[in-house]
């Protein structure tokens, strides 16, 4: 039964499933060096040039999994002995170059880069190249090859480079943390960080001494995921595995909704401040964009932050498809609310650990949020929200117009158009990811069907935005 789009998914979930299987056993110490043995069992190598660089990848990926350098803020990292050198160093002629006498390349570049051997095969000089493009798009042949690492392609803020070893190196003063390196990485050379054994110690302190009481807030796009089981097993599971109740991240997007909505009503111009990614890219990117951006905080961070005001001792960790969120969490405006944010990816490996099969299991269910709430996990589904907020709280009068985007190149244009006052729109939904929070990094499957699951997800909602809200206040 597939659980993962790629196989490097799955090698980074049998190290977490591992370390999470000797975390919760208290021999994570002891049998540290048994788990590269125990994922690569054999002396036939099935990924790299041998077993035991496998194993010491493996070993590398451990450590990510138990934290990663905890000297680097960033919560993406390269894993340089993974990393495999991919072709680098921009445009390149291929052996598709047939010599022809047309040279539309030389023709096309301004800076005297190609030059032609005896046999009128080009060459590109690498001390005059600057990268453009230009050769690349006149050749009749496409024997021109742009050389960029699938990591730097994934990468829409420029933010992994080569270094001089040759080994791909993240600028953390340009990188978001949204994770697209790490799900396109064909290597697995790029990682997030794993704080999975923080989540384990607060689960087993939790049932050893009952002192606090732990909840799980669930991203609404987990609808999209887990499509082996029911998602009402889903929640099940995570009863099982010790959380003590389960709140829906869609019920602090209807938090964030009604209070946006009337923020925008007020300002009549707003940036929506949902992705930490995409919030982090303005402040990055467009920083005199800044205080356009919604003074609320995430729906996370809404429902968490609830959540401790009822049960000021209680630990929460939140679940979603998001590498972003565990960047989040650290911030001032946030800390205090969520203890820890695990990926989908890291949710299965702690069922796995833990050997709870959620297919066996009977259905939980839960409804709190508004349709409105649980559609925030697609591109668009923010727009929705507030258009209906403005509706419930007698704002209709505000004529909205949204500019909805979901990948940072999508982001880029309507920042930019903002920027020089040529944008047609009142409100900018920001989403880092294709798709929106479907399309996360940490999510175990990507497509299309991730927005259909949602919206299926969104219809078994009955409240109102207000009614979600209100029930809170009613507590």
């Amino acid at each position: 039964m597939r659980k993962f789009d790629t196989r490097v998914q799955h090698m980074k979930y049998q190290v977490l499933r591992e370390v999470a299987k000797e975390a919760y056993a208290g021999t994570l110490t002891e049998n540290l060096l048994e788990i590269p043995k125990r994922i690569i069992p054999g002396k036939t190598p099935s990924m790299r040039c041998c077993v035991y660089k496998e194993r010491a990848v493996i070993g590398e990926r451990i450590k990510m999994a138990m934290g990663g350098d905890k000297s680097n803020p960033n919560v993406i990292e390269v894993i340089d002995i993974a990393c495999e050198e991919c072709p680098g160093g921009g445009y390149a002629v291929t052996d598709s170059c047939r010599g022809c006498l047309a040279h539309r390349c030389a023709d096309a570049c301004k800076f005297g880069a190609i030059t032609f051997d005896e046999h009128h095969t080009a060459h590109i000089d690498k001390s005059k190249c600057v990268n453009c493009g230009a050769c690349a798009k006149v050749c009749p042949y496409s024997a021109i090859a742009n050389r960029k690492r699938p990591c730097q392609i994934a990468c829409k803020v420029n933010a992994v480079k080569t270094a001089e070893d040759g080994i791909a190196a993240i600028d953390n003063d340009k990188c978001i943390s949204c994770g697209a390196c790490v799900y396109q990485c064909p290597f697995g050379a790029i990682s997030d960080k794993s704080y999975i054994l923080d989540a384990i110690e607060i689960l087993k302190n939790s049932h050893d001494n009952k002192d606090y009481r732990v909840y799980a807030v669930v991203a609404p796009s987990i609808a999209s995921q887990f499509k082996y089981a029911k998602l009402g097993q889903v929640f099940t599971g995570l009863y099982r595995m010790g959380f003590y109740a389960i709140a829906e991240a869609a019920l602090g997007a209807d938090m964030v909704a009604k209070a946006e909505s009337k923020e925008l009503a007020e300002k009549g111009f707003l940036i929506s401040s949902c992705c930490p990614a995409f919030v982090s890219y303005v402040q990055k990117a467009f920083p005199k964009l800044v205080p356009f951006v919604s003074e609320n905080i995430s729906p996370m961070a809404a429902i968490s932050a609830y959540l401790k005001s009822q049960d000021p001792d209680c630990k929460v960790i939140f679940i979603g498809p998001c590498t972003a969120k565990k960047g989040e969490i650290k911030k001032e405006t946030v800390r205090d609310f969520v203890d820890v944010a695990l990926t989908f990816e890291e949710l299965q490996a702690l069922f796995d650990s833990r050997e709870i099969d959620i297919t066996t299991l009977e259905e939980s269910t839960l409804d709190s949020a508004s349709y409105f709430g649980r559609i925030f996990g697609r591109c668009g589904g923010l727009s929705d929200a507030v258009l209906e907020g403005l509706k419930e709280q007698g704002l209709e009068d505000f004529p909205l117009k949204p500019a909805t985007c979901d990948g940072i190149d999508d982001c880029r244009v309507a920042l930019l158009k903002k920027s020089k006052n040529v944008l047609d729109a009142n409100f900018i939904e920001g989403m880092a990811c294709l798709g929106g929070c479907v399309g996360g990094a940490g999510c175990l499957t990507h497509g299309e069907k991730n927005k259909v699951d949602v919206e299926k997800y969104g219809l078994l909602a009955t409240r109102s935005i207000t009614d979600a809200v209100n029930a809170l206040d009613d507590k």
